[in-house]
């Protein structure tokens, strides 16, 4: 058993000490200074000490309570941090983040250094990989997934569907055998992506081809990329044409480095999607909270700036 005044008096002795004034303790502590004193006035019985020296215009602290004072706050201190770790649930470590690597080098990397600057007190860990994670079992606080949004036991909100929409270098539009219109495709290497992180679907080419009414053209063949920063490198070095989320390829774009061949070119939206997933009770952690504010606030920029809808 500790043998300790109250803590009520503790509390009040260090607010009076730091500010060397009743007044100036009880509003800090939101009382009274009569109800300051009387707390002080406890303490001093409960140690059988004087702690201040009440003078005239005055407060002083007496030599048991200088030598008092510094430790007391101290511990106050080690008691708001302990505070604030247990309502943060005890994750005071890095916000661990899972998301396919193509999202994380296309999309989100390039924008982490606002998320820094926003909010400089949480230390972020990025995990790039594309298998899905066992929460209950991993390290893991929250995920970006791509796919239908069905995460039983997860709370799972909608990031960004991805309009797919072919590109390739300037280059094609006037070469040997010039690409303008969907039906030059049969003419050109079609750039397959197979990302690992996706659902299991159709192939992304025979679900633009036919939606867009073309025949003639084998959706089957061309080059296969598990990753998208590989395929649209190749696209950009004039390889063929690749079938992209639109998300990937704002830079390449922007900069003229990658052109969309056809003018208002089909886009397959589907159901697919990127989505944010983490399990319900990581929903009052400060930090993914920030964190995915701040992811939304990023999304909503970017399909302003490309037109595109959620």
């Amino acid at each position: 058993m500790r043998s300790l005044p109250p803590l009520s008096s503790l509390r009040a002795f260090e607010a009076a000490a730091r500010h060397l004034s009743f007044k100036l303790a009880a509003e800090e502590l939101r009382v009274t200074p009569a109800a300051v004193s009387q707390q002080i006035k406890t303490l001093e019985d409960h140690c059988g000490l004087t702690l201040f020296r009440r003078l005239t215009r005055a407060l002083a602290l007496t030599e048991a309570g200088r030598a008092a004072a510094p430790a007391l706050t101290d511990a106050f201190d080690q008691l708001e941090a302990a505070y604030g770790v247990m309502r943060s649930g005890g994750r005071d470590g890095p916000l661990t983040v899972t998301l396919p690597p193509s999202m994380a080098g296309k999309w989100l990397v390039p924008r982490l250094g606002r998320f820094h600057a926003a909010h400089p007190e949480i230390e972020l860990r990025i995990d790039a990989n594309a298998k899905l994670v066992q929460f209950d079992k991993e390290e893991i606080d929250m995920g970006i997934r791509f796919g239908l949004g069905s995460y039983p036991g997860l709370t799972c909100e909608r990031l960004f569907a991805t309009p797919t929409v072919p590109v390739c270098s300037p280059s094609l539009l006037n070469g040997p055998k010039p690409l303008k219109k969907p039906e030059d495709l049969k003419n050109h290497t079609l750039i397959h992506i197979q990302d690992t992180g996706a659902a299991a679907m159709e192939d992304t080419w025979a679900l633009w081809l036919r939606a867009a009414g073309i025949t003639g053209v084998d959706a089957n063949r061309g080059p296969r990329f598990n990753d998208y920063v590989l395929a649209i490198d190749f696209a950009a070095s004039g390889q063929g044409i690749a079938l992209v989320g639109h998300v990937f390829v704002e830079a390449e774009l922007a900069s003229g480095k990658l052109v969309q061949p056809f003018a208002n070119a089909l886009q397959i939206n589907e159901r697919l999607g990127y989505h944010l997933v983490y399990p319900p009770t990581n929903a009052s952690d400060p930090r993914l909270q920030a964190f995915r504010a701040w992811l939304f606030e990023e999304r909503d920029q970017a399909l302003k700036q490309s037109a595109l809808l959620p």
